[in-house]
Parts: structure tokens; sequence; C-alpha cells
């Protein structure tokens, strides 16, 4: 059995590493754990460049935490502001002893109430509870899932982006 060690606690996460990792790999047998470990970027990341490198922080200090494993996965929820609105994605980065993988997700505009909170300094996911009466969603569907009404929660969201962190590994030969 291959360990694969998610560089957080939050069920979101744990769970969607799961889900992706046994749909593309659905022969082999993994044990999934989360990890508590810093990003060591902002709570609130506002740039594409600073979440994928939160991602990338996170599967490197999940390494360094429990080096013993096969897979180390960083997951990292961030936003960036365009002409256009304010963008909420998140970046998948995989680590293994050899390899490395990383895939974003599809992106979606923020509505004008949670963006004036975010440029208040306050974080997406609490903002979210704020305009949504929400409690912690964050750990639930997120804002994906309160914009959509739960059609497509945060774990669903995320699922594709670590499967498509995984091709490298799915295609070592041509990776």
């Amino acid at each position: 059995m291959q360990k694969v060690i998610i560089a957080s606690k939050n069920p979101v996460k744990i769970n969607c590493t799961k889900e992706g990792f046994e749909k593309i790999f659905p022969d082999q047998s993994f044990d999934f754990e989360g990890v508590s470990v810093p990003s060591d970027v902002s709570d609130q990341p506002m740039t594409d460049e600073e979440t994928l490198q939160g991602a990338i922080n996170r599967a490197e200090n999940a390494r360094k935490k429990v080096p013993d494993a096969n897979y180390w996965v960083g997951i990292e929820g961030g936003i960036h502001e365009t002409l256009e609105g304010m963008l909420a994605f998140a970046w998948v980065v995989v680590l293994s002893k050899d390899q490395s993988g990383k895939s974003r997700t599809s992106t979606f505009y923020l509505p004008p109430k949670v963006v004036e909170l975010i440029n208040q300094g306050i974080e997406l996911g609490h903002a979210n509870d704020q305009v949504f009466g929400e409690k912690n969603s964050k750990h639930k569907g997120g804002a994906v899932g309160s914009l959509t009404g739960g059609v497509l929660g945060r774990t669903a969201y995320y699922v594709q982006a670590v499967m498509l962190a995984l091709v490298p590994f799915r295609n070592p030969d041509i990776y």
C-alpha cells in the first residue's frame, strides 16, 4: 500500500485527494493521511503565483514532516484580481521521490460583496461565511458551493485538478 500525505487536515483537501488518486489509479491501494503544515505564504494568497507557491510549499513541508511516504500533496486556494473582477481558484501540487505534477482548478468570479470584504483584509472563507450566513464553509462546499447552490462543492471542484496533477505519474515514460 502506498502512503499519500495531504498537506492539510481540511476534510475537503483529504477527500478530493483520495477521490483523485482512486480515479487515476483504480488498481492501486493507498493510505491517505492529512498533516498540518504551513504554506509559507499569506493566509489569503492574492495572486496566481503566490497561490502556486503556497501549494508547492505545502507539499514540500509535508515531505519534510513525513519523509517516508510515496506521495505528498499540497493544495492552496487563492484569488487573483483581473480587469474583469476577482477570480477564485486553487493549485494542486503532487510530489513523489523523483517526480512532480501540478494543475490548477477552473476559475470563477467572486461576487462584489465578497470582493469588498476580501479587500478589507478578510480571508475568502470568512468573507463567504459572512455573505452567505454559513459557518466554516471552506471545510465544506466553499465559495463555489455557496455560489452554485451546492451543485458543485469544493471537494468535487478540486478532484479534477488532483487528477490532472497526477498525469505525469500515470504517464512516467513521457514525462
